[in-house]
């Protein structure tokens, strides 16, 4: 694929990324046998490791998406946490499961675990694909993690630079040369 020559690296290939999707799914079976889960997709970067995963979750299980802004076409979070689109229904008395592409600085994810308390979710666990703790910038942390990246700006499996690079089917490290033009 022509967008392969804007990597440094293959961090993780797409046999390796389904085979922790469904250790991921069946973690969360075994974690919620005999509940109800709202399984929240953060749009964009998370939606190709949701369809994924709910596939493997044997549950009763709804299904709603959210959108946030804090990057733009950067590559480092502007701090500032904007909801473009929220939930399409309540979820007060429910277990919700954020599913997140990558926790890095974590705002986006405390903001939106905050939000969903404050809702009265029964229950509010966070799966993602990624973590990157190097990135962190506050106390958040994930429920169920893929994978623990080091400090670099990944494409690829959803994720993005721009917009680009969502169809990659590996997680990948994106060129720096590319970001800093």
């Amino acid at each position: 694929m022509k967008l392969h020559q804007d990597v440094c690296k293959v961090l993780y290939t797409e046999k390796q990324l389904q085979q922790r999707v469904a250790e991921l799914g069946a973690q969360i079976t075994r974690d919620y046998q005999g509940e109800e889960v709202l399984m929240v997709c953060t749009l964009r970067g998370a939606c190709i490791f949701y369809c994924d995963l709910i596939r493997h979750i044997d549950l009763d299980i709804k299904l709603d998406f959210i959108a946030t802004s804090s990057y733009g076409n950067d590559t480092k979070s502007s701090g500032e946490v904007r909801l473009t689109k929220d939930l399409s229904s309540p979820i007060s008395g429910k277990n919700v499961i954020i599913v997140e592409d990558i926790i890095d600085s974590g705002l986006t994810l405390k903001y939106l675990k905050r939000l969903f308390e404050a809702r009265d979710a029964k229950s509010v666990r966070i799966c993602s694909l990624l973590d990157k703790p190097e990135g962190r910038q506050t106390d958040i942390e994930g429920d169920y993690i893929g994978f623990t990246i080091p400090n670099a700006f990944v494409v690829g499996y959803g994720l993005d630079y721009a917009e680009r690079y969502r169809n990659l089917p590996d997680v990948c490290v994106l060129d720096p040369r590319i970001y800093a033009k």
